[in-house]
């Protein structure tokens, strides 16, 4: 049943997004889990504190966050009817929690100014989907970047929530979302959050292996070059600094034939990189728009692989 359930949020969320007039009244269920993680980091992520005391109130602020994340869902989830209503409000519910329509939207974005050339409103773009500084970006890094967010995000943004969802249900895909959120705010290997977020960082790492190698799967496999994806894949993934990142930005690299990664710069220092696929080209414009093709018809496998556990 939460196979199926989750085919809904991923139609749900495919056909309406998260409309702005929602967003401008109460938010969105990610920000409300950020506000909390923000208070937290605020008031219990003291610089006076040792690190032994900073791991235990980062630990202490990933219980806190979890629960509010958890409890809600589950009681939720415990009320609702069984059976194909139960179905479809768990999947209407879950829809927030995955993100197919704003990821595409989001990159789409940068695509459109990018091929037009105008490297400002590409740059405040990709702002909004990339950690690093976009300031020094030129054509190549741009398209890089976005397509590098789309690998990542694809698995983090929805393969995950997903694969949770199957698993655990509601209360599973509202756990992964408060900890992926977490691990994007206070996870960093700054000075400021190289302790507090030190639990946080590795129960994200735990709860993305395996959608990660999954999302590369779906990558490599939606794709004519099949066997070239799948060897830069496994050849290249352990080389990116993050454990799982790298296997979606590997098998996105090989199935598009360009270059990924690479040296690059975030607010807490520049970042030597090695590339993925280093002996393609980096990235055009248009590859972009191919980056996007390859994601719809991967999330469309993904589908039918629901579809399938949801029969069985």
């Amino acid at each position: 049943m939460s196979a199926a359930a989750m085919i809904v949020a991923l139609a749900a969320e495919g056909a309406f997004g998260w409309p702005d007039r929602v967003f401008r009244a109460v938010g969105h269920p990610v920000t409300w889990i950020g506000r909390l993680i923000n208070h937290m980091d605020a008031n219990f992520n003291l610089s006076e504190d040792s690190p032994d005391e900073q791991r235990k109130w980062g630990r202490i602020t990933l219980l806190i966050v979890l629960a509010a994340a958890v409890l809600p869902t589950a009681l939720i989830a415990a009320i609702l009817p069984g059976g194909w209503l139960g179905m479809l409000l768990t999947g209407l519910l879950a829809a927030p929690l995955v993100a197919p329509r704003s990821m595409y939207s989001h990159v789409a974005d940068v695509a459109v100014p990018l091929k037009e050339g105008d490297l400002v409103r590409a740059r405040l773009a990709v702002a909004k989907i990339v950690g690093r500084n976009p300031d020094n970006l030129d054509t190549e890094g741009i398209a890089r970047a976005s397509i590098e967010s789309l690998a990542e995000n694809t698995s983090d943004g929805i393969v995950a929530p997903v694969f949770w969802g199957v698993l655990l249900g509601l209360p599973g895909i509202a756990a992964y979302k408060a900890v992926n959120t977490a691990d994007s705010m206070i996870a960093h290997k700054s000075e400021r959050h190289l302790h507090f977020g030190r639990a946080t960082a590795s129960l994200d790492d735990i709860a993305n292996w395996f959608p990660a190698r999954l999302t590369a799967l779906l990558f490599c496999i939606v794709q004519p070059a099949v066997l070239r994806a799948l060897k830069v894949t496994f050849a290249d993934a352990s080389q990116h600094r993050s454990p799982n990142a790298g296997w979606p930005e590997a098998a996105m690299a090989g199935a598009l034939g360009v270059r990924l990664s690479g040296p690059r710069s975030y607010a807490e220092g520049p970042s030597d990189d090695p590339f993925l696929n280093a002996s393609a080209n980096d990235p055009a414009p248009t590859d972009i728009d191919r980056a996007l093709k390859l994601f719809l018809r991967a999330i469309c496998l993904l589908a039918v692989l629901l579809a399938l556990i949801a029969i069985t």
